[in-house]
C-alpha cells in the first residue's frame, strides 16, 4: 500500500526508436525539483526506468515548450526523439489540433509535423531540426583542424592510446561524430571510448559521441553514447550529426536512411535553406502513476 505522503506523478512512457523517456504534463504544474525526479524516475531498478524525464510546459513564443533531463539529473538542450514523441503526446491527448506545432526548446523553436493515417493515428513525426552549428566556439569545442572538411575536427585520444578522428557538430547539443571505415561498431567503441571521450577536455560542456559506419551513399549505421545518459538506442540529434559529418567528408548523400539499434530514421539536410528535417516514430509504451519516494515539501 502507498503511503499517503508520497507525491503521486501521472506520467507516460514513449518511445523514439527505442529512445525511451518518461513525459509529466507540467501545463498546468510542475513537480519541484526536476533534475532530482529525473534522477529517481529514470532508475531501470527502482523507478519507471528510462533515459531521462521530459515535461510538458506552456510557452509565451511557441505552442508548447518542452524542458527535459537525462537519467544522471543534467540538463539537455534538445533531443529529436523526445520532440517527436511530444507530437504525438500532443495528439492522443487531444491538447492541440495544430498541424504543425511549434514547440520551444532549449534549442530554439523547432516544428513539428505529425503524418495522420486514414485512422486519425500519428504513424511518424517529421522535426525541422533546424541548422547544423559547425562554428567551434558555438558548439563548444577546441578544434584542431576547422579547414579539412569545413567542419571542426578533434583528434581524440583514449586511455589505450587508440586514436580517432572526429567531427564536431552542434544541433543545439555537441556532438563528436567518429566514423569507422571498414571496422564494425562494438560495444568496446561506445561504452569504453564513447564514455571517455565524453568528458574529453576538448569538449568543454562534455559532448555526446557518435560511431558510424557507411553501408552507402544513403544508409549508415550508427551508436551512441549521450552525456549524462551513456548508450541509448537511438539519439535524434546525433543521426542528424552523423549525416552532417557524413556528407562534409564525402562519405554520405543529402538524404540518408540511419540505422540505430532501436530502429531508423530518415535525414534529410537541404541544400538551399541548409535545414534538416528527421522523420521517425513515436509510441506510447505505458502511462500510469508514478509515486515519489521522498515528497518536497
Amino acid at each position: 500500500m502507498v503511503k499517503s505522503c508520497k507525491e503521486s506523478i501521472p506520467f507516460v512512457k514513449m518511445h523514439g526508436a527505442g529512445n525511451d523517456y518518461i513525459y509529466i504534463n507540467a501545463l498546468d504544474g510542475c513537480p519541484q525539483d526536476l533534475p532530482a525526479l529525473a534522477i529517481e524516475i529514470s532508475d531501470r531498478h527502482f523507478g519507471i526506468g528510462s533515459d531521462g524525464l521530459v515535461a510538458i510546459l506552456p510557452s509565451e513564443i511557441a505552442d508548447f515548450k518542452m524542458q527535459m533531463y537525462n537519467a544522471d539529473g543534467s540538463r539537455a538542450q534538445m533531443c529529436g526523439n523526445a520532440s517527436r514523441c511530444i507530437a504525438k503526446y500532443l495528439h492522443y491527448f487531444n491538447l492541440t489540433e495544430k498541424n504543425p506545432i511549434a514547440l520551444e526548446t532549449d534549442a530554439g523553436i523547432k516544428l513539428l509535423h505529425l503524418n495522420i493515417n486514414d485512422n486519425s493515428d500519428v504513424e511518424s513525426v517529421t522535426v525541422d531540426m533546424g541548422c547544423p552549428v559547425l562554428i567551434p566556439e558555438q558548439i563548444p569545442v577546441i578544434a584542431d583542424d576547422t579547414d579539412k572538411y569545413s567542419a571542426p575536427v578533434v583528434t581524440l585520444v583514449s586511455s589505450d592510446n587508440t586514436i580517432y578522428e572526429a567531427l564536431a557538430v552542434s544541433m543545439g547539443n555537441p556532438h563528436a561524430v567518429i566514423y569507422l571505415d571498414g571496422d564494425k561498431i562494438t560495444d568496446k567503441h561506445v561504452h569504453k571510448y564513447g564514455k571517455e571521450f565524453e568528458v574529453n577536455h576538448k569538449f568543454p560542456e562534455k559532448v555526446n559521441v557518435e560511431f558510424a559506419c557507411a553501408v552507402s551513399a544513403d544508409e549508415v549505421d550508427m551508436r551512441v553514447w549521450e552525456r549524462g545518459s551513456g548508450e541509448t538506442l537511438a539519439c535524434g540529434t546525433g543521426a542528424c550529426a552523423t549525416v552532417v559529418a557524413g556528407v562534409l567528408s564525402g562519405r554520405l548523400n543529402r538524404k540518408v536512411k540511419v540505422n540505430l539499434p532501436g530502429g531508423s530514421l530518415e535525414i534529410e539536410w537541404d541544400k538551399n535553406d541548409n535545414h534538416i528535417l528527421m522523420t521517425g516514430p513515436a509510441e506510447i509504451i505505458a502511462e500510469g502513476t508514478y509515486y515519489r519516494k521522498n515528497k518536497i515539501q
